[in-house]
């Protein structure tokens, strides 16, 4: 996990646009470069290192004395990098996950490049030869790209917006700062006075195709086409597995987040399992957040217990939530309602994180929510085809909401988050089953996922069927949400008047709640005119819902007063 930035046909001094690029400091604590790119005066990298691998030799740009020419600034971690040089016969200079990137691209040009990448990434490479400029992200965003570009062709890349706002430039009093889609490349010609001019955006992956890369992945070609109970249930816990290993690739202490849900409890058992085949020498630490007796706490205590982890619990009160509300909301660069909530949790739990110990690289279960159909109103979809559509949608957005969230509160603290649910392969073999076989059962979400793991003994029983409970509601009690502190508390900071004109003032996603509106305000302190980064609200589907939290749904209450 890192910083990265770049701007191209700058018209304005780079000694005070770099100032732009110590916003995002926070994802690279280790190291900073900032390099002028040669014969181009108005082109420069910026760059934030958080050593993970190669700590001799990993600072950035990339440039190897094979391609002069080439300039590589990427954020992100590469799998299958080793495979892959002895798939191509590749001859690295570095120990660095990254310097596959530039053999891929001599050998097979952007679109090979990016499709042969097994891993999370966001990366500017520059040919100077053939004076092109890429950009690429990976399938579902896992590290987060914007862009500025200008009419006149003045570009700026960051890992976060905030890199980009402040930017001066000669035609543009406010240039258009935008994220990146995932899942894609962009092609753009470099003209000798260093501006830039798009020439293709094209799309490399979609998450229901097997990506390119699995042909030289570890686990061979698992049985295909046979959709039996027992050999997906095999395939599901071979592939995850798998997914789980891959991502130990590290040379700083791993972690793990643990709210005792299903999700981060997986992750949790098996990385621990996988820790102890490779002797790894070091206990795992795993780290809970909640308020005193949460059903959080209580359920990931039990984890712990039955894993055999080495437990943090972090508990906070109201007023330290409520205090942390500005700086998340500024770190996320969103004021979706339930990312907020959901992420003050997430950013103390990593504060405590970076201050009281030696782990770095974080593992966490964001992504099976979406991939398995695990919110409660997936109970409420009208046919399997439709559950299906949602979770493909809900994939899809993931860069809007919980991916954003879970890179955001743990960047800000310097920590690299590792995703294992959002493996391509993992993901792709989950969305080729039939429709009816990922859908809700006997009343439980996440059913097929639940029941893969069922006689694996990684778990106490009631955890591996403990009913979805969203993180921003699992970290208060029963008697008293977590959104319902917050609404109390903003009730008293938010006129009704203010409220009854925020279509006025905030024509675009207008707050509808007291709660919405105080997001919106010191969103807008801080972005002033970007609340279009935010497409719209995440809210529930198939349901008449006023607010996201899964307590206000009919299918939570009863369940919890059974």
């Amino acid at each position: 996990m890192c910083g990265i930035w770049a701007l191209f046909g700058s018209d304005e001094c780079l000694s005070v646009q770099c100032l732009s690029a110590m916003k995002i400091a926070h994802r690279g604590p280790d190291a900073f470069r900032f390099e002028n790119v040669n014969g181009f005066t108005n082109c420069c990298f910026g760059f934030h290192r958080l050593a993970v691998v190669d700590q001799l030799y990993g600072m950035q740009p990339i440039r190897v004395k094979k391609f002069p020419y080439l300039w590589l600034c990427y954020n992100g971690e590469i799998y299958n990098f080793k495979q892959l040089q002895k798939q191509f016969g590749f001859e690295y200079q570095t120990l660095v996950d990254g310097e596959v990137i530039l053999h891929l691209y001599n050998r097979g040009g952007i679109e090979q490049t990016a499709s042969m990448l097994d891993g999370v990434f966001a990366f500017i490479l520059l040919d100077t030869a053939n004076r092109k400029v890429f950009l690429a992200r990976d399938t579902y965003g896992v590290r987060p790209l914007f862009k500025v570009l200008t009419d006149d062709g003045f570009l700026g890349v960051c890992s976060e917006a905030k890199g980009l706002i402040n930017l001066k430039h000669s035609t543009s009093l406010c240039p258009k700062v935008e994220p990146f889609l995932p899942g894609h490349y962009e092609v753009l010609d470099l003209k000798p006075s260093g501006k830039v001019a798009s020439v293709e955006l094209v799309k490399f992956h979609s998450y229901k195709d097997e990506p390119l890369h699995a042909a030289c992945d570890t686990v061979e070609t698992l049985p295909s086409g046979s959709f039996d109970l027992e050999t997906v249930k095999s395939n599901i816990r071979i592939l995850f597995e798998n997914a789980v290993r891959k991502r130990l690739m590290a040379h700083r202490r791993i972690g793990c987040l643990l709210s005792g849900g299903l999700d981060s409890s997986l992750v949790a058992a098996v990385l621990l399992k996988l820790m102890k085949e490779i002797n790894i020498n070091y206990p795992l630490q795993t780290f809970a957040i909640g308020m005193e007796n949460s059903p959080d706490l209580l359920a990931a205590r039990k984890v712990a217990a039955h894993i055999g982890s080495e437990h943090h619990e972090v508990i906070f009160n109201s007023e330290e939530g409520i205090q942390a509300i500005e700086e998340v909301i500024f770190s996320l660069e969103t004021y979706d309602i339930t990312t907020v909530r959901a992420s003050i949790g997430m950013y103390l739990v990593s504060k405590y994180i970076r201050k009281k110990t030696d782990s770095v690289v974080i593992f966490s279960g964001e992504g099976s929510d979406e991939l398995t159909q695990g919110y409660i109103y997936f109970h409420k979809a009208p046919s399997p085809e439709e559950a299906a559509e949602e979770s493909e949608r809900l994939l899809k957005e993931l860069y809007l909401f919980d991916v954003l969230r879970a890179d955001r509160t743990t960047a800000a603290h310097g920590l690299e988050l590792r995703v294992p649910f959002l493996d391509h392969r993992f993901t792709s073999y989950y969305l080729s089953l039939p429709a009816e076989l990922r859908i809700p059962k006997n009343g439980i979400e996440k059913y097929l996922l639940r029941q893969s793991f069922e006689d694996s003994n990684l778990l106490p029983k009631e955890i591996l069927w403990r009913p979805k409970e969203a993180f921003s509601d699992g970290i208060a009690s029963i008697k008293k949400s977590w959104f319902s502190i917050l609404q109390d508390y903003i009730d008293q900071q938010v006129d009704d008047l203010l409220l009854e004109k925020a279509a006025e003032k905030y024509p675009f996603n207008p707050p509808k709640t007291k709660e919405s509106y105080y997001y919106r305000q010191i969103f807008e302190k801080h972005y002033s005119g970007q609340s279009n980064w935010l497409p719209h609200y995440w809210m529930p589907r198939w349901v008449k819902a006023t607010d996201p939290s899964a307590r206000t749904l009919k299918h939570y209450k009863s369940a919890t007063q059974e």
